[in-house]
């Protein structure tokens, strides 16, 4: 296996996964973290990284997509499910995007509304979706290497010249808290969507590759990525966390990193990872709309006039959602997240595991139990932690909002032992 190869597809795997709407989180994570970063990065890397280069690994062996992935349970679940990704995709990160780029590049320059730097944006965005550019493609290849060398810029900086005070910050499960965090980077389900476009195009460059050949190029390009991604992510709940003399407590995620980049790069450094940080978002913010377009078209014989009225509503709720601010975005996306990325984590473990321990079966059990440990998480983020301090009592972990971990791995054991059991008898 050649190395460029290699190099190549971990890039594009880097690519994916590291959507310039994540650079706002791990900041302030470290920032209210203190001298218990790392705990939270490790966390954080559990949920942003791990299981989304796992999501990778299980497209490279089913060579498939979206609806591959919960098959086994049944095509209605795997349509509802599909379903369920892209709404909440485009009614919610692709909106932030734009939220990201008025915070970070508009409002600091021009006294003007959230509501028209959204309008403004997603009329852009509609006109490339609809045109299908290839400018993006090409701008998304340079623009990714220019974040990444300014941000290395930024934690080397600021690791040599600011003092490692981290104040008297106390965070309660700050493990849990990274892995919860880690679920707003919705780099699971960008594994589930796009992460097929990577196996399709190693295919298409190596029609000639054996199925060995091209797992093992998937396993050392996610290594790879998975290793730049947790030191990139580290570093920035690092820096945040040694900044904490430097900011108010109440600070945004978009003002911490704007006043990070402002100590660290001068005014003309910050001004220019802001543009960058923008146009990397408006690439993502195409790719949400012209994906969710395309697999409804898909699902009605592909008509034209299906993608666009689709790509129209896309970019309607990105106006809608995108005028109000990162948190509130980020508010809102909290439930829904906690009751779909349980399920989405589920599906890519189970498509990972050697297929003796992942029948049908094993899929409906594991997957109906996820759900159902996951309601109460949902409930509680949902304002509902009252009236379910009982019931988390009873349910392992449910206090740290993963109730839905140990039900899942016990029912994936004892269905494995029935099935196992049944079948020699």
């Amino acid at each position: 296996m050649k190395a460029k190869e290699t190099l190549v597809t971990t890039f594009a795997l880097f690519s994916l996964f590291f959507g310039a709407g994540n650079l706002i989180l791990p900041p302030l994570l470290g920032f209210q973290s203190g001298n218990l970063w790392w705990l939270v990065a490790l966390g954080f890397c559990v949920s942003a990284v791990l299981i989304p280069i796992l999501g990778i690994l299980a497209h490279a062996k089913l060579q498939g997509t979206i609806f591959d992935f919960g098959k086994k349970v049944s095509p209605t679940f795997s349509l509802v499910y599909s379903s369920l990704i892209y709404i909440i995709s485009v009614s919610l990160p692709s909106p932030r995007t734009a939220s990201v780029t008025h915070e970070m590049a508009i409002a600091p320059i021009f006294d003007s509304p959230s509501w028209l730097t959204s309008v403004i944006y997603f009329t852009l965005v509609f006109v490339f979706v609809i045109n299908r550019s290839k400018l993006l493609n090409i701008l998304g290849k340079a623009l990714t290497p220019a974040i990444i060398l300014i941000l290395l810029g930024i934690i080397i900086i600021a690791a040599f010249s600011f003092e490692f005070d981290y104040g008297n910050v106390t965070m309660a499960s700050p493990f849990s808290k990274g892995i919860l965090e880690g679920y707003q980077t919705f780099d699971a389900i960008g594994a589930v969507v796009v992460g097929g476009v990577i196996i399709i195009s190693i295919n298409l460059k190596k029609k000639n590759a054996t199925y060995a050949e091209k797992k093992l190029l998937i396993r050392r390009a996610g290594f790879l990525a998975g290793s730049g991604l947790f030191l990139l992510y580290a570093g920035l709940i690092f820096t945040g966390a040694i900044t904490h003399s430097m900011f108010e407590a109440d600070s945004t995620r978009t003002a911490l990193l704007n006043g990070i980049s402002i100590e660290t790069l001068g005014n003309a450094g910050q001004l220019f990872l802001s543009v960058l940080v923008s146009l990397a978002c408006f690439t993502t913010a195409v790719g949400i709309v012209t994906g969710t377009s395309d697999f409804l078209q898909s699902r009605f014989e592909n008509s034209k006039n299906v993608f666009i009225i689709t790509a129209l509503i896309g970019c309607v709720l990105g106006v809608l959602m995108g005028q109000f601010d990162v948190a509130y975005i980020i508010a809102v996306a909290l439930p829904a997240l906690m009751f779909i990325y349980p399920i989405t984590i589920i599906l890519i473990l189970l498509n990972v595991v050697p297929e003796k321990y992942a029948s049908s079966k094993v899929f409906k059990a594991v997957v109906l139990t996820t759900i159902i440990f996951s309601i109460p998480d949902f409930l509680g983020s949902l304002g509902l932690q009252e009236s379910l301090i009982s019931l988390q009592g009873y349910i392992p972990l449910s206090k740290f909002s993963l109730g839905w971990v140990l039900p899942a791995g016990v029912v994936f054991v004892i269905s494995n032992f029935f099935i196992k059991y049944s079948s020699k008898n």
